[in-house]
C-alpha cells in the first residue's frame, strides 16, 4: 500500500472535518458552561468530556444531576441518548470490521456524530478504498474535532462566564444536526425514514429519558427499510 495514498486519505478527512469546527466551538463552550453553572468542579466537568465525550448525553446527564435524579435514571438515560452510537457502529463494521483491535477500540471512543457522518458518508462514496485509507481518513476526521472538543470545554468550565449572553451559543446544537443530515438525504428511503423521524420525536417530546427518541429512531429505521423494500418491488 503507497504509503501517500493513506496520507492522502488522513489529510481529506481532515480537511472535511473542519467546518464542523464552526459549531464544535460554541457546543463544547455551551457544556463548560452549563456543567460549571450546575455546580461541578473543573475535574469533574473534564472528566464528562474526556470520558464520555458525547455531548447530547452529558447535556441530559448534567440536567438530571442538577435536578437530583436517580443514578439509576441519569445512567439510563445518558445510554438511551447515547443508543444511536449502536447503530452509528454496526453501519461503520463493514467498512473497519476487519481493523487491528486497538484500532476498532480507538474508532468506538472517537466516534461522535460529526465523525460518523463524514466516515460513513465517505466509505459509501469510494467503496473501492482500502482498509489503511478508510482507518487514515477516519483519524484524519477525529483529529481537528475531537480535541476541540476537550479545548473548548476547558474553555467554557474557566472562563465561559464571561461570554456575553447575547452570543447565544445553544445555535450550535440544531446546526451541527442539520449540517451531518443533509447530505444524507439522497433518496426517498432517507427522506422518509428522516421525516417520520422528526414527525415522531415531535410529537413524544413528553416522554422521560430520551424514550421518544428511541421510538422515533426505530420508525424511522423501519420506515425507511419499508420504502426501500416498496421501490424494490415496482423496479420487478
Amino acid at each position: 500500500m503507497p504509503r501517500s495514498s493513506v496520507s492522502a486519505a488522513y489529510w481529506l478527512g481532515f480537511r472535511h472535518s473542519l467546518p464542523f469546527l464552526l459549531v464544535i466551538i460554541p457546543f463544547g463552550l455551551l457544556f463548560g458552561v452549563a456543567a460549571s453553572e450546575a455546580g461541578f468542579n473543573l475535574t469533574e466537568v473534564m472528566g464528562f468530556s474526556v470520558l464520555v465525550i458525547a455531548g447530547a448525553s452529558q447535556f441530559a446527564a448534567v440536567q438530571l444531576m442538577v435536578d437530583n435524579a436517580p443514578v439509576v435514571m441519569v445512567l439510563a438515560t445518558s445510554l438511551a441518548v447515547n443508543l444511536r452510537m449502536a447503530m452509528y457502529s454496526a453501519s461503520l463494521a463493514p467498512h473497519l470490521g476487519a481493523a487491528l483491535t486497538w484500532q476498532k477500540a480507538l474508532a468506538a471512543y472517537f466516534m461522535v456524530d460529526q465523525t460518523y457522518a463524514l466516515a460513513i458518508q465517505e466509505y459509501e462514496r469510494r467503496p473501492s478504498r482500502t482498509l489503511p485509507e478508510k482507518i487514515a481518513y477516519y483519524a484524519g476526521v477525529c483529529t481537528p474535532v475531537c480535541p476541540q472538543w476537550y479545548a473548548m470545554t476547558l474553555v467554557g468550565a474557566t472562563v465561559g462566564k464571561a461570554i456575553p449572553p447575547q452570543f447565544a451559543l445553544d445555535f450550535a446544537v440544531p446546526i451541527t444536526f442539520l449540517a451531518m443530515l443533509a447530505p444524507m438525504l439522497r433518496s426517498l428511503a432517507h427522506v422518509a425514514a428522516a421525516t417520520v423521524s422528526v414527525a415522531m420525536a415531535l410529537l413524544l417530546a413528553f416522554l422521560p429519558g430520551g424514550v421518544g427518541l428511541l421510538i422515533a429512531a426505530a420508525a424511522a429505521m423501519f420506515t425507511g427499510a419499508q420504502v426501500e423494500l416498496w421501490q424494490q418491488r415496482r423496479r420487478l
